[in-house]
């Protein structure tokens, strides 16, 4: 199916008479928006019989008779970005969870398919302390930024001890590091970070947020739709902001260490509107957008960036991404792109007829 939409597009009447000509959707009863900052099992029967009963009361049809395909990207909705005392909490976040899940209800008719990331880490990876130590033999602090030249200078290096567990020799880690960090600064892109321990495979922190998972579910009921939930970022061996590919694909001797994920490219060219929402904004928001922007071929206008549903990376006295965050966003516009509101009727969204009509 990809690119058959390129060629066998709908048309606006098409569009008028399907999916984007529906009226919002209430928000169901069960939502408690009190709740989106906490942690919880969504109960899955008890949705599912009122999803059940939502599609019947509102006419809503199978996502797969949708004329006008609808694609939401949701990067990174799991408790260790959105939840307050989790690893890497993102202020701003629970307020992002609750307005995406409450665009998720309002838009059940219209979302096609919901493709949700989930950074997926374990304890020994390059921008964890355990993966280094520094001149005095101990793990590097949390928010620690290392560069080339202090590689260069032994000032960091990567445990020999771990090493053999990671199956690398010691002296092709050394060169590996230098090369990592060369290519991350010959790129434009982000020295490399050490973050805290986070999204840990197995973790309450790697789960999604339960209200966004709750909306999910609830939609894949309604629309009789399977979600789509893409695993990122288990290589040791590199950083993966972007849902699309790795920060650095090859070693030092050329060899691959990870791989973009040119099925999920293709997957998502093939939609008529993209969205997208999640955590980080200046993170793995904006490199994944950065990425999709060079496959779209001149069709940017196709995608929808929602603003109040993600934000940036602060820590306070310690690190701010918020400039950062903003900038990714206006070169977006700038390329094309559409930066909206959730809160906004999708109908009246810039563009929106065009894009999927196109």
């Amino acid at each position: 199916q990809t690119g058959a939409k390129a060629l066998a597009a709908p048309s606006l009447q098409a569009v008028d008479s399907g999916a984007m000509g529906r009226a919002e959707l209430p928000v169901p009863p069960h939502f408690d928006p009190g709740r989106v900052a906490e942690v919880w099992r969504v109960p899955y029967e008890e949705r599912a019989a009122q999803a059940e009963r939502f599609a019947r009361d509102h006419a809503i049809a199978p996502a797969s008779e949708d004329e006008a395909r609808v694609a939401l990207l949701l990067i990174d909705c799991q408790n260790t970005f959105c939840t307050p005392g989790f690893e890497l909490f993102v202020p701003g976040a629970p307020e992002d969870s609750r307005r995406l899940a409450e665009f998720i209800y309002r838009n059940l008719g219209r979302i096609t398919e919901i493709i949700a990331t989930l950074d997926t880490h374990r304890p020994a990876q390059i921008f964890h302390p355990l993966f280094f130590l520094d001149e005095d033999g101990r793990h590097p602090a949390p928010y620690t930024t290392i560069s080339a030249q202090e590689v260069e200078q032994g000032r960091f290096r990567v445990d020999p001890a771990l090493c053999q567990a990671l199956g690398i020799d010691p002296s092709w880690a050394l060169r590996h590091l230098l090369h990592y960090t060369r290519a991350l600064e010959e790129r434009g892109k982000y020295r490399l970070t050490i973050w805290p321990y986070h999204a840990m495979l197995g973790s309450l922190g790697h789960a999604l947020v339960a209200a966004v998972e709750e909306a999910i579910f609830f939609h894949s009921v309604a629309r009789r739709a399977q979600p789509d939930l893409r695993i990122k970022g288990t290589s040791p061996l590199t950083e993966r902001y972007s849902a699309l590919g790795p920060e650095v694909a090859t070693g030092p001797d050329g060899e691959e260490i990870d791989r973009r994920d040119q099925e999920l490219v293709e997957k998502l060219l093939s939609f008529d509107a993209i969205l997208v929402a999640g955590q980080a904004k200046s993170h793995c928001v904006a490199w994944t957008v950065e990425d999709l922007l060079r496959d779209l071929g001149g069709r940017a206008d196709r995608v929808y960036l929602l603003e109040d549903c993600a934000s940036p990376v602060v820590v306070p006295g310690v690190v701010d991404y918020s400039q950062e965050a903003s900038a990714a966003f206006r070169r977006f516009a700038e390329a094309g792109m559409h930066v909206v509101r959730s809160s906004q009727p999708m109908e009246t969204w810039p563009g929106m007829a065009a894009a999927i009509a196109a």
